[in-house]
């Protein structure tokens, strides 16, 4: 059950598809210089350096747009969704930096999207624990792009997978990144998966920035809408030879997002070691969201045939909706069943993740035996979830 059942392996997988291309107006470019490279480092280590100075009222806002569809076989329509990207500091209580994050129109207003029609929150650790550090792929090139009223010395990273059926996905970072620490100093980005079965394109231009000030001091946000960071989940796990409750922890640190998952522990605080896991830019998480919106459909992901019911866990109860579709497997009947959040903002479900809400609460395989009875075959159901940052 990894942590981005869609959402963060969308993730890995979008943000090999996200890119700026090359060709926006106002720019100029050049062959890569043997500096590149240690431009490359002082620019994300300057970043990273930069949480340590974050102010209330830092803010970055980015328009995106992306597009999926239709599929070279026919049979389905071309999607889109457009709006802003914003990411604003609304809270600095060190070591931790509160972002809230919020796709909204390019008037301000809500998405008709499910999935992003709420803000999120996202503690960020500003100190550093361990060295992190994701390199910009691609082939790099210096420009000097003209974006949100000012001009930036950067670098665009281009790399073509196409010959491949990869992705083309193009970059732009600036060489000093001031307010644009919440995102890695990045100015544009552009990906193109036309060599996919499906064609899509998703992309992300700065607008707006604005830096805050230090004597503002606000209270820290209660962490009922996480991205992620911050908060954890657990799923039981009934699928033989594996029966046990796994968790999935996650927080962020200087601009990256950790996640560990692993079978509770006895005793123990919980999601206290993230000292193995693999770093992943923020800006990459934030970046696939809008193409999960396309490609997943409508919510709750249930036909015609679903039945209300409540989902409990511990002593929470949801509304959930619950789906049964029979299948014949090598002669025997089954039942895979799956249960949704009929509301994934509902109340019930404060302190989960982001993921986690466009999640089954719940699935199974039941088998059909003599007489017609059910017997199960194997299931996972969410059992728990929350912060675990304050909690401690």
């Amino acid at each position: 059950m990894p942590m981005r059942h869609v959402t963060y392996s969308a993730a890995a997988l979008l943000g090999a598809a996200l890119s700026v291309l090359p060709g926006c107006g106002g720019t100029k470019s050049n062959s890569p210089s043997p500096m590149d490279a240690q431009d490359q480092s002082f620019s994300t280590r300057q970043a990273a350096e930069a949480w340590s100075r974050a102010r209330v009222g830092d803010r970055v806002s980015y328009a995106f747009s992306a597009s999926q569809g239709p599929s070279p076989e026919g049979g389905d329509t071309a999607r889109t969704v457009e709006g802003r990207l914003t990411l604003d500091v609304v809270s600095v209580q060190a070591p931790w930096v509160w972002v809230r994050v919020a796709y909204t129109d390019a008037a301000g207003g809500a998405l008709p999207s499910t999935r992003l029609a709420k803000d999120l929150v996202v503690p960020v650790r500003s100190d550093e624990t361990r060295p992190l550090d994701v390199p910009h792929s691609g082939t790099a090139s210096a420009e000097s792009p003209s974006l949100a009223g000012r001009t930036w010395e950067a670098l665009r990273y281009v790399s073509d997978q196409r010959p491949v059926d990869g992705p083309l996905r193009s970059r732009v970072y600036a060489n000093d990144s001031g307010p644009l620490y919440l995102t890695r100093g990045l100015l544009e980005a552009t990906v193109e998966t036309a060599g996919f079965r499906t064609p899509g394109r998703i992309q992300l231009s700065l607008q707006e920035l604005n830096e805050g000030s230090p004597a503002t001091r606000t209270p820290v946000p209660a962490l009922e809408r996480p991205l992620g960071p911050g908060a954890y989940y657990d799923r039981k796990v009934d699928i033989a030879p594996t029966h046990e409750v796994a968790r999935v922890c996650i927080t962020a640190e200087r601009g990256y997002v950790l996640r560990t998952e692993g079978p509770v522990g006895a005793g123990g605080a919980p999601c206290s070691d993230f000292s193995q896991a693999e770093p992943e830019p923020l800006e990459d998480l934030l970046m696939s969201l809008p193409w999960e919106v396309l490609s997943s459909g409508d919510w709750p992901p249930v036909g015609a045939s679903s039945a209300r019911v409540t989902f409990t866990a511990g002593s929470r109860s949801v509304p959930a909706v619950t789906e049964q579709r029979p299948e014949d497997v090598d002669g025997t009947q089954h039942v895979f069943s799956e249960t949704y959040a009929a509301d994934p903002w509902a109340s019930e479900l404060a302190g989960m993740p982001y993921e986690a809400r466009f999640q089954p609460l719940a699935s199974g395989t039941e088998r059909t035996g003599a007489g017609g009875k059910r017997e199960s075959v194997g299931e996972t159901r969410m059992v728990n979830w929350g912060p675990w940052l304050g909690v401690q």
